[in-house]
């Protein structure tokens, strides 16, 4: 595990490391998600808890079948009823 030390400014800011950055992706402006657990702060990209939703849900998929193509299908076939 990578470690690093920095200084929470007066604002309550932490510069992440250009490092960092450029090992998740990011750049100024990125959002990004925090997540406290344990007494620790993760970072994250916001890709990050949606692969993880994915994956958890994808458990329940069968191979081959398409949730957003039948989520398609079905709006699709309200809105013809009206």
């Amino acid at each position: 595990m990578r470690e690093t030390v920095a200084t929470l400014s007066q604002r309550g800011r932490i510069v992440i490391p250009a490092s960092y950055r450029r090992a998740l992706g990011i750049e100024a402006g990125d959002e990004v998600v925090l997540v406290l657990e344990d007494d620790e702060v993760r970072v994250m990209t916001l890709q990050t808890p949606i692969k993880d939703a994915q994956a958890v849900v994808g458990r329940y998929v069968p191979e081959g079948r398409s949730l957003v193509q039948e989520l398609t299908e079905e709006r699709n076939a309200e809105s013809r009823r009206g």
